[in-house]
């Protein structure tokens, strides 16, 4: 068995979040607030080691209309360097409204906006990881 990994990209925050090792549920982990690469890459590769994940998902923040726009070649530059830093398989996921979604639930659950900031990306990373490993059972 195995885990999945998968990451809201942001310019100032990565939303991470991890499957279980049958690959059926998804679990927020963690906020990592962005220091530059190698203190990033530093910090993904202690999740890395923790979690021993065979595929690493990253999401695509497609433009509505489903063209790239700057985020979303920022991301798939992203998801390069990962691949090239870890040597771990790393596909990309259509990310379009997982952050409005995260929003919505955090609200729902009464989450205060000033804790909603803290956990939207590892929200909308979860969001990211359950709806690929949904399409894969399809």
């Amino acid at each position: 068995m195995s885990r999945i990994l998968a990451l809201d990209v942001g310019t100032k925050r990565i939303g991470i979040a991890v499957s279980d090792e049958i690959e059926l549920t998804a679990q927020g982990v963690d906020v990592l607030t962005r220091a530059g690469r190698n203190r990033d890459f530093a910090r993904m590769r202690e999740i890395i080691e923790k979690y021993s994940p065979s595929l690493l998902v990253v999401g695509m923040p497609l433009n509505m209309d489903g063209t790239l726009g700057e985020s979303a070649r920022q991301a798939l530059a992203f998801a390069d360097s990962l691949k090239d830093e870890f040597g771990i398989p790393v596909e990309t996921w259509d990310e379009r409204l997982t952050t409005v979604s995260s929003e919505k639930v955090l609200i729902e659950a009464d989450v205060s906006r000033q804790k909603r900031k803290k956990v939207i990306d590892k929200v909308a990373a979860t969001l990211i990881l359950q709806s690929f490993m949904d399409s894969r059972r399809e």
